[in-house]
Protein backbone atom coordinates (compact mmCIF):
# COMPACT_ATOMS: atom_id res chain seq x y z
CA UNK A 1 0.00 0.00 0.00
CA UNK A 2 1.55 3.39 -0.93
CA UNK A 3 2.50 5.89 2.14
CA UNK A 4 -0.04 8.88 2.26
CA UNK A 5 1.35 12.58 1.37
CA UNK A 6 3.02 13.93 4.34
CA UNK A 7 3.26 17.75 5.42
CA UNK A 8 4.76 19.18 8.45
CA UNK A 9 1.87 21.26 8.86
CA UNK A 10 -2.03 20.93 8.10
CA UNK A 11 -4.29 23.91 7.99
CA UNK A 12 -8.12 23.84 8.01
CA UNK A 13 -9.91 26.53 6.91
CA UNK A 14 -8.98 29.00 4.37
CA UNK A 15 -10.97 32.10 5.56
CA UNK A 16 -8.87 35.06 7.54
CA UNK A 17 -7.60 32.40 10.17
CA UNK A 18 -6.73 30.21 7.52
CA UNK A 19 -4.76 32.58 5.08
CA UNK A 20 -3.73 34.23 7.77
CA UNK A 21 -1.47 31.16 9.15
CA UNK A 22 -0.45 30.32 6.15
CA UNK A 23 1.15 33.45 5.56
CA UNK A 24 3.28 33.34 9.06
CA UNK A 25 4.37 29.95 8.08
CA UNK A 26 5.67 31.12 5.38
CA UNK A 27 7.20 34.14 6.82
CA UNK A 28 8.78 31.64 9.35
CA UNK A 29 10.44 29.15 6.88
CA UNK A 30 7.98 27.10 6.76
CA UNK A 31 7.06 26.06 3.31
CA UNK A 32 5.95 22.34 3.80
CA UNK A 33 2.35 22.75 4.55
CA UNK A 34 -1.27 22.41 2.72
CA UNK A 35 -4.29 24.08 3.15
CA UNK A 36 -7.61 22.59 3.30
CA UNK A 37 -10.12 24.46 2.09
CA UNK A 38 -14.11 22.87 1.42
CA UNK A 39 -15.06 25.19 -1.26
CA UNK A 40 -13.71 25.55 -4.40
CA UNK A 41 -12.19 29.70 -3.43
CA UNK A 42 -11.09 31.25 -0.64
CA UNK A 43 -12.41 33.50 1.67
CA UNK A 44 -14.62 31.37 4.39
CA UNK A 45 -17.66 33.79 6.22
CA UNK A 46 -17.03 36.13 3.15
CA UNK A 47 -17.26 33.69 0.25
CA UNK A 48 -19.86 32.42 2.17
CA UNK A 49 -22.15 35.27 3.20
CA UNK A 50 -23.88 36.81 -0.38
CA UNK A 51 -26.94 38.62 1.12
CA UNK A 52 -27.85 41.51 0.07
CA UNK A 53 -26.23 44.32 2.18
CA UNK A 54 -23.59 42.22 3.43
CA UNK A 55 -20.65 44.40 5.22
CA UNK A 56 -18.88 43.98 8.15
CA UNK A 57 -19.39 46.35 11.48
CA UNK A 58 -15.65 46.51 12.08
CA UNK A 59 -13.92 50.07 10.09
CA UNK A 60 -12.18 48.46 7.31
CA UNK A 61 -8.85 50.12 8.25
CA UNK A 62 -8.82 47.59 11.55
CA UNK A 63 -10.46 44.69 9.84
CA UNK A 64 -7.55 43.85 8.04
CA UNK A 65 -4.07 41.70 8.81
CA UNK A 66 -1.52 44.19 10.12
CA UNK A 67 1.39 42.48 7.74
CA UNK A 68 -1.26 43.37 4.83
CA UNK A 69 -2.08 46.37 4.71
CA UNK A 70 -4.91 47.99 2.53
CA UNK A 71 -4.63 52.00 1.77
CA UNK A 72 -7.30 51.14 -1.24
CA UNK A 73 -10.78 50.40 1.19
CA UNK A 74 -13.67 52.05 -0.61
CA UNK A 75 -15.81 52.67 2.56
CA UNK A 76 -15.14 53.18 6.28
CA UNK A 77 -17.10 49.97 6.49
CA UNK A 78 -16.80 47.34 3.48
CA UNK A 79 -19.22 45.37 1.95
CA UNK A 80 -18.59 41.78 1.74
CA UNK A 81 -17.36 41.75 -2.26
CA UNK A 82 -14.32 44.06 -0.87
CA UNK A 83 -13.42 42.20 1.95
CA UNK A 84 -13.84 39.01 -0.25
CA UNK A 85 -11.45 40.52 -2.62
CA UNK A 86 -9.18 41.64 -0.07
CA UNK A 87 -8.58 37.98 1.14
CA UNK A 88 -8.09 36.93 -2.74
CA UNK A 89 -4.97 39.62 -3.02
CA UNK A 90 -3.56 38.55 0.11
CA UNK A 91 -3.34 34.82 -1.39
CA UNK A 92 -2.02 35.75 -4.45
CA UNK A 93 0.29 38.81 -2.39
CA UNK A 94 1.80 35.62 -0.18
CA UNK A 95 2.14 33.19 -2.79
CA UNK A 96 -0.61 30.91 -1.30
CA UNK A 97 -2.10 29.21 -4.31
CA UNK A 98 0.08 26.65 -4.09
CA UNK A 99 -0.50 25.53 -0.74
CA UNK A 100 -4.11 25.45 -1.10
CA UNK A 101 -6.56 21.85 -1.86
CA UNK A 102 -9.81 23.74 -2.99
CA UNK A 103 -12.96 20.91 -2.82
CA UNK A 104 -10.86 19.39 -0.08
CA UNK A 105 -13.18 19.00 2.73
CA UNK A 106 -12.25 17.37 6.05
CA UNK A 107 -14.20 14.48 6.57
CA UNK A 108 -12.22 13.01 9.78
CA UNK A 109 -8.71 13.32 11.22
CA UNK A 110 -7.47 11.05 13.40
CA UNK A 111 -4.07 11.47 15.86
CA UNK A 112 -1.48 8.27 15.29
CA UNK A 113 -0.09 8.02 18.72
CA UNK A 114 2.41 5.45 16.94
CA UNK A 115 3.36 7.55 14.56
CA UNK A 116 2.76 11.11 16.18
CA UNK A 117 1.05 12.22 13.63
CA UNK A 118 -2.14 13.18 12.45
CA UNK A 119 -4.24 11.38 9.78
CA UNK A 120 -6.57 13.32 7.68
CA UNK A 121 -9.02 12.43 5.39
CA UNK A 122 -10.82 14.96 2.80
CA UNK A 123 -12.81 14.70 0.03
CA UNK A 124 -9.59 15.55 -2.24
CA UNK A 125 -7.61 12.57 -0.89
CA UNK A 126 -5.97 11.75 3.06
CA UNK A 127 -2.78 12.98 3.76
CA UNK A 128 -0.86 13.22 7.01
CA UNK A 129 0.46 16.14 9.42
CA UNK A 130 2.94 16.65 12.36
CA UNK A 131 1.07 19.54 13.27
CA UNK A 132 -3.13 20.81 12.50
CA UNK A 133 -4.43 24.14 12.74
CA UNK A 134 -8.43 24.20 12.64
CA UNK A 135 -9.08 27.41 11.26
CA UNK A 136 -12.35 26.43 10.18
CA UNK A 137 -14.07 29.04 12.29
CA UNK A 138 -17.30 29.52 14.16
CA UNK A 139 -19.43 31.54 11.71
CA UNK A 140 -19.07 28.53 8.99
CA UNK A 141 -22.01 26.19 9.73
CA UNK A 142 -25.44 27.88 9.52
CA UNK A 143 -28.03 27.26 12.28
CA UNK A 144 -31.51 26.46 11.09
CA UNK A 145 -33.89 25.91 14.39
CA UNK A 146 -35.84 23.06 14.74
CA UNK A 147 -39.46 24.28 13.58
CA UNK A 148 -42.85 22.16 13.55
CA UNK A 149 -44.02 21.92 9.95
CA UNK A 150 -41.19 23.13 8.37
CA UNK A 151 -40.58 20.59 6.34
CA UNK A 152 -44.10 21.04 4.69
CA UNK A 153 -43.85 24.71 3.58
CA UNK A 154 -44.41 25.10 -0.18
CA UNK A 155 -42.24 28.42 -0.73
CA UNK A 156 -38.95 29.02 -0.63
CA UNK A 157 -36.41 28.38 2.96
CA UNK A 158 -33.19 29.29 2.71
CA UNK A 159 -30.11 30.83 5.67
CA UNK A 160 -28.83 34.22 5.36
CA UNK A 161 -25.28 32.28 4.69
CA UNK A 162 -26.55 30.25 1.70
CA UNK A 163 -28.35 33.08 -0.46
CA UNK A 164 -30.65 31.81 -2.99
CA UNK A 165 -29.59 34.16 -5.71
CA UNK A 166 -32.19 32.58 -8.60
CA UNK A 167 -34.76 33.50 -6.19
CA UNK A 168 -36.76 36.54 -7.42
CA UNK A 169 -37.84 38.62 -4.01
CA UNK A 170 -40.07 41.23 -6.03
CA UNK A 171 -43.24 41.05 -5.23
CA UNK A 172 -43.31 38.18 -2.72
CA UNK A 173 -44.79 38.00 0.58
CA UNK A 174 -41.20 37.42 2.73
CA UNK A 175 -40.30 36.40 6.07
CA UNK A 176 -37.21 37.80 8.08
CA UNK A 177 -36.50 35.04 11.15
CA UNK A 178 -34.09 36.31 13.13
CA UNK A 179 -33.04 39.90 13.96
CA UNK A 180 -29.14 39.70 14.27
CA UNK A 181 -26.17 41.03 12.82
CA UNK A 182 -27.17 39.69 9.21
CA UNK A 183 -31.01 40.42 9.30
CA UNK A 184 -30.20 44.25 10.63
CA UNK A 185 -28.36 44.41 6.83
CA UNK A 186 -31.29 42.03 4.97
CA UNK A 187 -34.28 43.65 6.27
CA UNK A 188 -33.72 47.32 4.50
CA UNK A 189 -32.05 45.70 1.18
CA UNK A 190 -35.14 43.80 0.43
CA UNK A 191 -38.13 45.40 2.02
CA UNK A 192 -38.30 48.04 -1.16
CA UNK A 193 -39.00 45.17 -3.34
CA UNK A 194 -41.00 42.76 -1.55
CA UNK A 195 -45.00 43.07 -1.47
CA UNK A 196 -44.59 42.09 2.29
CA UNK A 197 -42.06 41.74 4.99
CA UNK A 198 -42.97 39.57 7.86
CA UNK A 199 -40.16 40.13 10.91
CA UNK A 200 -40.43 37.19 13.20
CA UNK A 201 -38.07 38.91 16.24
CA UNK A 202 -37.39 36.77 19.10
CA UNK A 203 -35.76 39.10 20.76
CA UNK A 204 -34.93 43.09 19.86
CA UNK A 205 -31.38 44.00 19.31
CA UNK A 206 -29.94 47.29 20.61
CA UNK A 207 -29.11 49.21 17.35
CA UNK A 208 -26.49 52.32 16.87
CA UNK A 209 -26.14 54.29 14.27
CA UNK A 210 -23.56 53.08 11.34
CA UNK A 211 -21.37 56.14 9.99
CA UNK A 212 -20.62 54.46 6.95
CA UNK A 213 -19.20 56.69 4.14
CA UNK A 214 -16.78 56.18 1.21
CA UNK A 215 -13.12 56.90 1.65
CA UNK A 216 -12.22 59.87 -0.73
CA UNK A 217 -9.53 59.37 -3.50
CA UNK A 218 -6.95 61.79 -1.56
CA UNK A 219 -7.23 59.86 1.53
CA UNK A 220 -6.61 56.75 -0.38
CA UNK A 221 -3.81 58.15 -2.17
CA UNK A 222 -2.34 59.41 1.48
CA UNK A 223 -2.61 56.08 2.33
CA UNK A 224 -0.65 54.91 -0.76
CA UNK A 225 2.15 57.36 -0.31
CA UNK A 226 1.98 57.45 3.72
CA UNK A 227 2.00 54.13 4.68
CA UNK A 228 2.32 55.53 8.48
CA UNK A 229 -1.23 57.47 8.06
CA UNK A 230 -3.37 53.97 7.63
CA UNK A 231 -1.15 52.91 10.53
CA UNK A 232 -2.39 55.61 12.36
CA UNK A 233 -5.95 55.10 11.43
CA UNK A 234 -5.86 51.81 12.52
CA UNK A 235 -3.96 52.42 16.18
CA UNK A 236 -6.38 55.17 16.52
CA UNK A 237 -9.37 52.90 15.57
CA UNK A 238 -8.17 50.39 17.82
CA UNK A 239 -6.83 52.68 20.67
CA UNK A 240 -10.72 53.64 21.00
CA UNK A 241 -12.41 49.85 21.37
CA UNK A 242 -9.27 49.08 24.07
CA UNK A 243 -10.54 51.96 26.20
CA UNK A 244 -14.32 50.85 25.60
CA UNK A 245 -13.91 47.26 27.01
CA UNK A 246 -13.88 48.43 30.80
CA UNK A 247 -17.10 48.94 30.22
CA UNK A 248 -17.95 46.06 29.04
CA UNK A 249 -15.82 43.54 31.11
CA UNK A 250 -16.11 45.77 34.71
CA UNK A 251 -18.56 48.24 34.99
CA UNK A 252 -22.03 47.30 32.64
CA UNK A 253 -23.53 49.89 34.52
CA UNK A 254 -21.99 52.58 32.87
CA UNK A 255 -23.54 51.64 29.96
CA UNK A 256 -26.99 53.20 30.70
CA UNK A 257 -25.72 56.28 28.95
CA UNK A 258 -24.92 54.39 25.36
CA UNK A 259 -28.31 52.86 26.09
CA UNK A 260 -30.34 56.10 25.81
CA UNK A 261 -28.23 57.14 22.49
CA UNK A 262 -29.55 53.76 20.75
CA UNK A 263 -32.84 54.71 22.39
CA UNK A 264 -33.08 58.18 20.95
CA UNK A 265 -31.64 56.51 17.42
CA UNK A 266 -34.64 54.49 17.34
CA UNK A 267 -36.99 57.30 18.27
CA UNK A 268 -35.62 59.18 15.43
CA UNK A 269 -37.17 56.54 12.96
CA UNK A 270 -40.06 54.88 15.09
CA UNK A 271 -42.65 57.35 15.89
CA UNK A 272 -45.26 54.49 17.00
CA UNK A 273 -45.40 53.80 20.53
CA UNK A 274 -46.42 50.18 19.83
CA UNK A 275 -43.57 49.74 17.91
CA UNK A 276 -41.08 51.16 19.33
CA UNK A 277 -42.00 48.99 23.03
CA UNK A 278 -41.22 46.12 20.08
CA UNK A 279 -38.43 47.46 18.97
CA UNK A 280 -36.88 48.22 22.64
CA UNK A 281 -34.85 45.51 24.49
CA UNK A 282 -35.48 44.62 28.00
CA UNK A 283 -31.64 43.60 28.65
CA UNK A 284 -28.41 45.70 29.40
CA UNK A 285 -26.65 47.12 25.83
CA UNK A 286 -23.52 45.21 25.04
CA UNK A 287 -25.24 41.86 26.63
CA UNK A 288 -25.70 40.97 22.69
CA UNK A 289 -23.86 42.11 19.94
CA UNK A 290 -24.54 45.96 19.53
CA UNK A 291 -25.57 46.26 16.00
CA UNK A 292 -24.79 49.25 13.51
CA UNK A 293 -27.18 50.65 11.10
CA UNK A 294 -28.93 53.42 9.83
CA UNK A 295 -31.46 51.60 7.59
CA UNK A 296 -33.05 48.94 9.83
CA UNK A 297 -35.76 51.19 11.92
CA UNK A 298 -36.88 53.16 9.03
CA UNK A 299 -37.75 50.24 6.72
CA UNK A 300 -39.44 48.59 10.18
CA UNK A 301 -41.55 51.88 9.74
CA UNK A 302 -42.22 51.48 6.05
CA UNK A 303 -46.18 50.03 5.84
CA UNK A 304 -45.41 46.74 4.18
CA UNK A 305 -43.33 45.37 7.20
CA UNK A 306 -45.04 43.67 10.07
CA UNK A 307 -42.61 43.03 13.23
CA UNK A 308 -43.91 39.53 14.88
CA UNK A 309 -42.75 39.90 18.65
CA UNK A 310 -43.92 36.02 19.39
CA UNK A 311 -40.80 34.34 17.26
CA UNK A 312 -41.23 32.01 14.90
CA UNK A 313 -43.00 28.49 16.51
CA UNK A 314 -44.77 26.60 13.90
CA UNK A 315 -45.28 26.43 10.29
CA UNK A 316 -49.34 24.98 8.54
CA UNK A 317 -48.48 24.86 4.82
CA UNK A 318 -47.25 28.98 3.45
CA UNK A 319 -48.77 29.76 7.36
CA UNK A 320 -46.43 31.11 9.74
CA UNK A 321 -47.35 31.17 12.86
CA UNK A 322 -45.73 32.93 15.81
CA UNK A 323 -45.54 31.84 19.84
CA UNK A 324 -47.91 34.75 20.43
CA UNK A 325 -50.37 32.93 17.97
CA UNK A 326 -50.03 35.75 15.36
CA UNK A 327 -50.30 34.22 11.52
CA UNK A 328 -48.62 35.16 8.69
CA UNK A 329 -49.14 34.32 4.83
CA UNK A 330 -45.59 34.02 3.65
CA UNK A 331 -43.83 32.78 0.24
CA UNK A 332 -40.61 32.57 1.06
CA UNK A 333 -38.61 32.16 4.42
CA UNK A 334 -35.26 33.98 5.37
CA UNK A 335 -33.64 32.51 8.43
CA UNK A 336 -31.36 34.98 9.90
CA UNK A 337 -30.73 32.41 12.88
CA UNK A 338 -27.05 32.57 12.95
CA UNK A 339 -23.91 29.26 13.09
CA UNK A 340 -22.89 26.46 15.35
CA UNK A 341 -20.73 28.31 17.22
CA UNK A 342 -20.38 26.35 20.62
CA UNK A 343 -21.07 22.70 18.88
CA UNK A 344 -18.93 23.37 15.58
CA UNK A 345 -19.49 20.53 13.57
CA UNK A 346 -15.48 19.96 12.84
CA UNK A 347 -15.63 18.76 16.53
CA UNK A 348 -17.52 15.41 15.56
CA UNK A 349 -14.36 14.73 12.69
CA UNK A 350 -11.50 15.30 14.98
CA UNK A 351 -10.32 11.98 17.01
CA UNK A 352 -8.11 12.62 19.81
CA UNK A 353 -5.29 10.15 21.28
CA UNK A 354 -7.87 8.29 23.63
CA UNK A 355 -10.40 8.12 20.46
CA UNK A 356 -12.61 10.16 21.27
CA UNK A 357 -13.72 13.17 19.16
CA UNK A 358 -13.65 16.68 20.30
CA UNK A 359 -17.17 17.27 20.48
CA UNK A 360 -17.00 14.34 22.92
CA UNK A 361 -14.34 15.84 24.84
CA UNK A 362 -16.12 18.79 24.61
CA UNK A 363 -19.71 17.77 25.73
CA UNK A 364 -19.88 19.83 28.88
CA UNK A 365 -18.49 22.57 27.23
CA UNK A 366 -15.73 24.03 25.05
CA UNK A 367 -12.05 24.41 26.82
CA UNK A 368 -9.19 25.04 25.21
CA UNK A 369 -5.46 26.38 26.48
CA UNK A 370 -4.76 30.07 25.76
CA UNK A 371 -7.91 29.61 23.12
CA UNK A 372 -5.49 26.96 20.97
CA UNK A 373 -4.56 23.29 22.86
CA UNK A 374 -7.09 20.77 24.04
CA UNK A 375 -6.16 17.71 26.10
CA UNK A 376 -5.56 14.50 24.41
CA UNK A 377 -4.95 16.79 20.91
CA UNK A 378 -0.96 16.52 20.72
CA UNK A 379 0.25 18.77 18.20
CA UNK A 380 -3.76 20.52 17.25
CA UNK A 381 -4.71 24.14 17.66
CA UNK A 382 -7.77 25.85 17.02
CA UNK A 383 -7.79 29.37 15.81
CA UNK A 384 -10.88 31.27 16.77
CA UNK A 385 -10.91 28.97 19.44
CA UNK A 386 -12.98 28.96 22.80
CA UNK A 387 -13.13 32.26 24.79
CA UNK A 388 -11.44 34.40 22.07
CA UNK A 389 -14.52 36.22 20.46
CA UNK A 390 -14.74 39.90 21.07
CA UNK A 391 -18.08 42.11 21.34
CA UNK A 392 -16.37 45.12 20.32
CA UNK A 393 -13.22 45.32 18.41
CA UNK A 394 -11.46 43.24 15.49
CA UNK A 395 -11.22 39.62 15.62
CA UNK A 396 -8.53 39.94 13.13
CA UNK A 397 -6.44 41.41 16.18
CA UNK A 398 -7.43 37.81 18.15
CA UNK A 399 -6.56 35.43 15.18
CA UNK A 400 -3.00 37.57 14.96
CA UNK A 401 -2.66 36.86 18.29
CA UNK A 402 -2.87 33.15 18.03
CA UNK A 403 -1.05 33.15 15.05
CA UNK A 404 2.32 34.21 17.23
CA UNK A 405 0.95 30.81 19.43
CA UNK A 406 0.75 28.64 16.61
CA UNK A 407 4.55 30.00 15.63
CA UNK A 408 5.98 29.92 18.70
CA UNK A 409 4.66 26.29 19.30
CA UNK A 410 6.33 25.31 16.22
CA UNK A 411 9.78 26.34 17.24
CA UNK A 412 9.75 24.53 20.33
CA UNK A 413 8.91 21.70 19.01
CA UNK A 414 12.19 22.21 16.79
CA UNK A 415 14.20 23.30 19.85
CA UNK A 416 12.69 19.42 21.29
CA UNK A 417 14.05 17.75 18.52
CA UNK A 418 13.07 14.53 16.97
CA UNK A 419 9.59 13.38 16.90
CA UNK A 420 8.06 14.64 19.54
CA UNK A 421 4.77 16.40 19.97
CA UNK A 422 2.99 19.05 22.89
CA UNK A 423 -0.36 17.98 24.69
CA UNK A 424 -2.22 20.43 26.95
CA UNK A 425 -2.16 19.30 30.30
CA UNK A 426 -5.90 18.97 32.13
CA UNK A 427 -4.67 20.74 35.17
CA UNK A 428 -3.41 23.66 32.70
CA UNK A 429 -6.31 23.72 30.59
CA UNK A 430 -8.60 24.10 34.08
CA UNK A 431 -6.55 27.00 35.30
CA UNK A 432 -6.73 28.93 32.12
CA UNK A 433 -10.77 28.34 31.96
CA UNK A 434 -11.29 29.05 35.96
CA UNK A 435 -9.36 32.38 35.51
CA UNK A 436 -11.49 33.18 31.92
CA UNK A 437 -14.85 31.97 33.58
CA UNK A 438 -13.70 34.11 36.66
CA UNK A 439 -13.08 37.01 35.06
CA UNK A 440 -16.72 36.79 32.50
CA UNK A 441 -18.79 36.93 36.08
CA UNK A 442 -19.01 40.80 36.13
CA UNK A 443 -19.09 40.45 32.74
CA UNK A 444 -22.00 42.56 30.74
CA UNK A 445 -22.35 39.43 28.78
CA UNK A 446 -22.88 37.49 31.98
CA UNK A 447 -24.67 40.16 34.16
CA UNK A 448 -26.37 41.69 31.20
CA UNK A 449 -30.16 39.39 31.60
CA UNK A 450 -29.89 38.11 28.00
CA UNK A 451 -29.54 35.03 26.55
CA UNK A 452 -26.98 35.39 23.60
CA UNK A 453 -25.35 33.24 21.22
CA UNK A 454 -22.16 33.60 23.25
CA UNK A 455 -23.66 30.85 25.36
CA UNK A 456 -23.65 27.26 25.36
CA UNK A 457 -26.06 24.33 26.24
CA UNK A 458 -25.11 24.61 29.95
CA UNK A 459 -25.48 28.57 30.11
CA UNK A 460 -21.92 29.21 30.26
CA UNK A 461 -20.04 31.79 27.88
CA UNK A 462 -17.33 30.00 25.62
CA UNK A 463 -16.87 32.40 23.09
CA UNK A 464 -16.03 35.62 24.35
CA UNK A 465 -12.42 37.09 25.45
CA UNK A 466 -13.13 38.93 28.82
CA UNK A 467 -10.47 41.36 28.29
CA UNK A 468 -8.79 43.54 26.04
CA UNK A 469 -6.85 42.35 22.70
CA UNK A 470 -3.72 43.36 24.47
CA UNK A 471 -4.05 41.54 27.22
CA UNK A 472 -4.58 38.23 24.77
CA UNK A 473 -1.97 39.15 22.74
CA UNK A 474 0.84 38.92 26.24
CA UNK A 475 -1.16 35.80 27.17
CA UNK A 476 -0.60 34.13 23.66
CA UNK A 477 2.90 35.79 22.80
CA UNK A 478 4.70 32.34 23.56
CA UNK A 479 4.10 28.70 24.77
CA UNK A 480 4.93 28.18 28.27
CA UNK A 481 6.31 24.18 28.13
CA UNK A 482 4.66 24.45 31.21
CA UNK A 483 1.53 24.00 30.81
CA UNK A 484 2.42 20.78 28.05
CA UNK A 485 3.55 17.33 28.25
CA UNK A 486 5.48 16.18 25.75
CA UNK A 487 4.64 13.13 23.87
CA UNK A 488 7.37 11.03 22.39
CA UNK A 489 7.33 8.20 19.43
CA UNK A 490 7.24 4.91 21.55
CA UNK A 491 9.85 2.22 20.28
CA UNK A 492 8.30 -0.80 18.22
CA UNK A 493 7.74 -2.88 21.54
CA UNK A 494 6.60 -0.06 24.04
CA UNK A 495 3.11 1.75 24.46
CA UNK A 496 2.49 4.96 23.78
CA UNK A 497 3.75 7.43 26.71
CA UNK A 498 4.13 10.41 28.09
CA UNK A 499 6.82 12.00 29.75
CA UNK A 500 7.25 15.24 32.11
CA UNK A 501 8.54 18.15 30.17
CA UNK A 502 10.59 19.41 33.03
CA UNK A 503 11.85 15.64 33.70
Amino acid sequence: MAEREHVRVAVIGSGFGGLGAAVRLRREGVTDFVVLERASSVGGTWRDNTYPGCACDVPSHLYSFSFAPNPDWPRTFSGQEHIRAYLEHVTDLFGLRPHIRFDSEVKRMTWNGEKLRWDIETAGGNLSADFVVSATGPLSDPKIPEIPGLDSFPGEVFHSARWDHDYDLRGKRVAMVGTGASAIQIVPSIQPEVSRLTLFQRTPPWVMPRVDRAISGAERALHRALPFTAQARRGLLWGIRELQVQAFTKHPNELGFVEQLAKRNMARAIKDPALRAKLTPDYRIGCKRILLSSTYYPALAEPNVDVVAGGLSEVRGSTLVAADGTEAEVDAIIFGTGFHVTDMPIAERVVGADGRTLAETWKGGMEALRGASVPGFPNWMTVIGPNTGLGNSSMILMIESQLNYMVDFLRQLDVLGGRAALDARPGAVSAWTLRVQERMKRTVWDTGGCTSWYMDANGRNTTIWPGTTTEFRRATRRVDLAEYELVRQPAAEETARKTEVSA
